[in-house]
């Protein structure tokens, strides 16, 4: 795949990600970005007001093959004090999603 069709399957998956989160949280929807592609940093861009109803760091990778360990470690790399929160994809598939143990038994636990 060439780069440019990569980048937008990746900003794909970002679109995606934000809209399913405006869908959730309406009232957030000037405060959930996606990231410009080529820039560094979390892929999901949340205004202070929105980070506080989502403590998450969203990294996504909508690839064919992915390396898990190491794509989880750039999100926690990128997180700072949030959850990391990868979101991966490939063709023909739903969108999943791979976080800490601990950190989701928090969720479940609410």
């Amino acid at each position: 795949m060439k780069a440019r069709s990569a980048k937008n399957k990746g900003k794909r998956l970002q679109n995606i990600l934000r809209d399913k989160l405006v869908k959730l949280y309406p009232d957030l929807k000037d405060d959930i970005g996606s990231q410009i592609m080529g820039m560094t940093g979390e892929d999901i861009v949340l205004t202070p007001h929105a980070r506080k109803k989502l403590p998450f760091s969203f990294e996504c990778k909508n690839v064919e093959k992915l390396n898990v360990w190491k794509s989880f470690k750039q999100c926690e790399t990128n997180s700072g004090k949030s959850t990391p929160v990868l979101v991966i994809k490939r063709n023909r598939e739903t969108p999943k999603v791979v976080m800490d143990l601990e950190e989701w038994l928090k969720l479940l636990n609410g």
